[in-house]
């Protein structure tokens, strides 16, 4: 059972992580908080990984702050793991698997799309703590009384306009991804959780 949930929590982040670095590479947009990472990477050096691990190190005391309690600790295995596999998917540079034309790139952002809801998917069964980036959500909830969509609105907004000073990969595929994931996650969810339980029992 142990192994199973450690083997859905490594293999739901690799593919998140693969899912993030297609979508960078392919150029058309990234995430808000993708594209801030990517920002801040161009703009002060350092890997794209690393600021991500910067970020939610600082999100990881924010809520904390937000929530009136002790940091999660525990959450810094995700987000380091997150911050290291997206720089090895960088590193093997997965861009020169596509065609550098609109309609592959395109389909580069769809595929990276699947990726990223799949891994997100199988790395929820494990239960591990959230990223503090998800985790923001919930705190801003708690915090000042807002509905759900209203709190991950506000951090997307928030990630979204410091990327944008910081000239980081905005566009279609922003939105596309933002609006995107929820509604396909709802889907795979339920045949994934089916497969995880099948497995641990």
């Amino acid at each position: 059972m142990r192994i199973t949930r450690i083997l859905f929590y490594v293999i739901g982040l690799l593919i998140l992580t693969l899912g993030i670095s297609l979508a960078i590479t392919a150029g058309k947009g990234a995430s808000a908080w993708d594209a801030l990472a990517v920002g801040e990477s161009t703009t002060f050096g350092l890997t794209v990984g690393t600021w991500i691990i910067i970020n939610s190190s600082i999100l990881l005391f924010v809520n904390a702050f937000l929530q009136k309690k002790r940091p999660d600790w525990l959450a810094a295995i995700t987000f380091i793991l997150i911050g290291r596999f997206l720089d090895l998917w960088l590193y093997i540079d997965l861009e020169h698997i596509f065609d550098a034309n609109t309609y592959t790139r395109y389909l580069q952002l769809i595929l990276s799309i699947f990726a990223m809801t799949l891994g997100i998917a199988i790395y929820l069964q494990a239960k591990f703590p959230l990223s503090p980036i998800d985790d923001l959500m919930i705190s801003l909830n708690k915090r000042f009384g807002v509905s759900l969509g209203v709190a991950k609105t506000i951090g997307e907004v928030f990630a979204l306009v410091i990327a944008f000073l910081l000239h980081g990969p905005i566009g279609i595929g922003t939105l596309l991804i933002t609006f995107s994931i929820g509604p396909i996650l709802q889907r795979i969810r339920i045949p994934i959780e089916k497969l995880y339980i099948k497995l641990i029992t």
